[in-house]
This record gives structure tokens, sequence and C-alpha cells, in this order.
């Protein structure tokens, strides 16, 4: 279990009210990952939301192809840093990842049970109003950071 002291550290957490930093420590765990562990595959399903607490995580798309079934590519798109979440499919159905995501060093994160995380937003509107805010905002941050990345390609080609 997480401890609300731990959440209430960090701004991402500073919508939520005493009972919603409580509901969200008892469905959290702190896991670590070593350098270059996955933490995160495309196209599983979305079963945890996570937030970093320390080191880096890198943000991987990956292509795949029907035809050729041991195709793989992986496209490194950006880091995930101390203070964001990743994972955000979880909350965004169909809740499958888009994305792989690897610790760049070794990582500490908050990860959340996904399924106990949505029922507690189906009962707890503000926190659901809050989560959602927070997770659009990481979506257009990244959605920006992946059009700088495919201008850069086209002007380098």
């Amino acid at each position: 279990m997480v401890s609300p002291e731990l959440l209430s550290r960090f701004p991402f957490f500073d919508f939520m009210g005493e009972m919603q930093l409580h509901a969200i420590t008892t469905i959290a765990e702190i896991q670590d990952f070593k350098k270059d562990e996955l933490i995160v595959e495309s196209g599983q399903p979305a079963n945890a939301f996570f937030f970093l607490i320390e080191g880096s995580v890198a943000y991987y798309y990956v292509v795949t192809t029907d035809n050729d079934p041991y195709y793989k590519a992986e496209y490194h798109l950006s880091d995930i840093n101390s203070g964001e979440v990743f994972g955000i499919s979880a909350l965004i159905e169909p809740y499958l990842y888009t994305a792989s995501l690897r610790a760049d060093k070794p990582s500490r994160v908050i990860k959340i049970d996904a399924p106990a995380l949505r029922t507690l937003c189906n009962v707890d509107p503000t926190l659901a109003y809050g989560l959602m805010r927070s997770v659009a905002k990481a979506a257009m941050e990244r959605l920006e950071t992946t059009r700088i990345h495919l201008a850069a390609a086209r002007v380098v080609a």
C-alpha cells in the first residue's frame, strides 16, 4: 500500500481530497524496475495506471504487420520523467496499451490497479473528472512531442 503522504507530495494528486487519496492508496503499490525492464507492452490489456516517482521510462511506438508475424519495430518517441503518469490507456476505452514503455534506468513507480481505479471513478465523479483532465493533459503533451519528432524527421528526409 502507498501512503497518502507520498501521493500528496506530487502536484498530479493536488485535486484529490483526503478520502480520494486514501481510496487510491488502497489500490496502489510501489514497484521497482531495473534498467531496460519492460513495464508496459503495446497491445496488451491496460491493467495498471502508473505514476513515476523516480528514474526515467522510455516511451516507444511499436509497429507490427499481419504479413510477417516476426516483424516488430520500436520507435522511441519520448521519455517519461519523475512526476509524470503513464499507462493512461488504463482510463481510456478499449483499455489497451498503445505504446511500450521500458525503464531507461532503475525506476520506481506507483502502480495503480486500473479496474479498481475505473470503479472508483464510476462512484466518484469528482475523482473521474480530475483524473480525466490530467490524463487529457498528458495525452496532449505526448501528442505535441510526437508532432515535433515527425516534423524533425520530415526536415531531415
